[in-house]
């Protein structure tokens, strides 16, 4: 099975449409076989469902995600594991291991008026109420 983590810095990386980076693990039964980390720089919001079904990933770890990238990680067949937080490699083998902790209703809460533009934030921003740390 291939999982995804949103990463930065070691950490599950807390808002899913700004995640610059994925650390991806290929994993046998309930082990870590590899991991690689993987640039979605220029991804956006709506690509990074397809970004990581093209990288046939079928699990992803992830903080704050908004119901639109959750639909369309749903229509690619990922499953989802969201509200995680802390060290990426410790949450993989907790979601190996059947004992990984997250909230299945996470959502990002913010909505995009006219003329707003997601790449002008910062990863240190406010991010609109999204759940998770910041």
């Amino acid at each position: 099975m291939k999982v995804a983590v949103t990463y930065k810095d070691g950490e599950i990386f807390q808002h899913f449409g700004h995640c610059e980076q994925f650390k991806m693990y290929e994993t046998e039964g309930n082990r870590i076989v590899s991991s690689e980390l993987v640039s979605a720089v220029g991804s956006g919001h709506g690509a990074l469902a397809g970004f990581l079904k093209a990288h046939e990933v079928q699990s992803l770890i992830c903080g704050g995600i908004g119901g639109g990238a959750r639909m369309a990680l749903a229509e690619a067949g990922i499953e989802l594991y969201p509200g995680a937080q802390g060290n990426a490699d410790a949450c993989v083998e907790a979601l190996l291991q059947g004992n990984l902790a997250y909230n299945p209703d996470t959502m990002c809460s913010h909505h995009h008026g006219e003329g707003h533009d997601c790449g002008n934030h910062s990863c240190g921003e406010d991010k609109h109420g999204c759940a998770g740390n910041h």
